[in-house]
């Protein structure tokens, strides 16, 4: 199980970032589509550490977790992503699916780039 965050242009279409690897699914080469798999298993990390600060979203965050992305613009979450980032850490483990805070803060670190990139584009998490 896993979210899909993918970023909207106000035409509806998903728009272009720097080829990426990242994600539970990956497209073979890579992909240049802002559109992230996430694996439910950073939930638990991400939650946490997005109620740990006192920020736009939070409450959101403890109970949608990456959910409460979607639908919001980009730019307005950028706040929001650093704060978890820092929190997190970006470190990875060797295990993609290991539910730790660097995993799930390269993650979120990803939409974070995106968001700065497009901060005029809107946030869609299935």
């Amino acid at each position: 199980m896993s979210y899909w965050v993918s970023l909207h242009n106000k035409n509806g279409d998903i728009v272009d970032v720097e080829r990426f690897a990242e994600g539970g699914t990956q497209a073979i080469g890579g992909d240049t589509k802002a559109d992230l798999n996430i694996t439910y298993n950073y939930g638990k990390p991400i939650r946490d550490a997005m109620v740990v600060a006192d920020f736009p979203y939070s409450e959101r965050f403890d109970y949608f977790g990456v959910r409460a992305l979607h639908g919001q613009r980009a730019g307005d979450t950028i706040t929001t992503l650093e704060v978890g980032v820092t929190i997190l850490g970006t470190e990875q483990d060797d295990d993609y699916w290991a539910a730790t805070p660097g995993n799930a803060g390269y993650a979120l670190n990803i939409l974070l780039q995106w968001a700065r990139q497009y901060p005029d584009c809107v946030w869609n998490v299935n």
